[in-house]
């Protein structure tokens, strides 16, 4: 059985390399973005506090939600770097990062939603874009999807209700 590991024990970047998977490079960049810190020994080199194992953990887990690293740093901002970030913190930057995924999960929802009723100028269905936008007259509106939003949940209605009659 080897000697047991501290918080504030020491990590080469190497090290962390090997637990993490992270490329040094990656390392280096969250270093300056302000996500990970590093003190320098008398050599020159990189040691990373045992806890930074975990900032590093929680960036990836970020990444695969689709987290932004600017919106890791604000929250990250919130906890301390020179010691270990108590239950509490963690706590807190969990709540942050659920309600931001709970945001995106209705946004994803209501564009599933719309996507099914509507699509580029409003329609799937040629039928119901002459009722609907007769002379295209959403085109002259711009570019792009212009139905889409809070306002195209009554446009969805309304086409569910002629595929009824249809």
């Amino acid at each position: 059985m080897g000697v047991p590991k501290e918080p504030d024990d020491t990590l080469s970047i190497g090290d962390v390399v090997r637990r993490t998977g992270v490329a040094a490079s990656a390392l280096h960049y969250y270093e300056q973005m302000g996500l990970i810190a590093a003190h320098r020994t008398s050599g020159n080199q990189r040691r990373y506090q045992r806890h930074m194992l975990r900032r590093i953990s929680l960036i990836l887990v970020a990444k695969r939600l689709g987290i932004g690293l600017a919106d890791v740093r604000e929250v990250f901002a919130t906890l301390p770097m020179e010691t270990v970030p108590t239950a509490r913190d963690w706590q807190r930057v969990s709540r942050h990062w659920h309600s931001q995924l709970e945001a995106r999960k209705r946004e994803i929802e209501q564009l599933e939603r719309e996507l099914t009723g509507c699509i580029g100028c409003g329609c799937l269905s040629l039928t119901v874009c002459r009722l609907l936008n007769p002379d295209d007259e959403l085109g002259a509106q711009g570019p792009g999807p212009r139905r889409l939003g809070p306002s195209a949940d009554h446009l969805i209605r309304q086409r569910r209700e002629l595929d009824v009659l249809q």
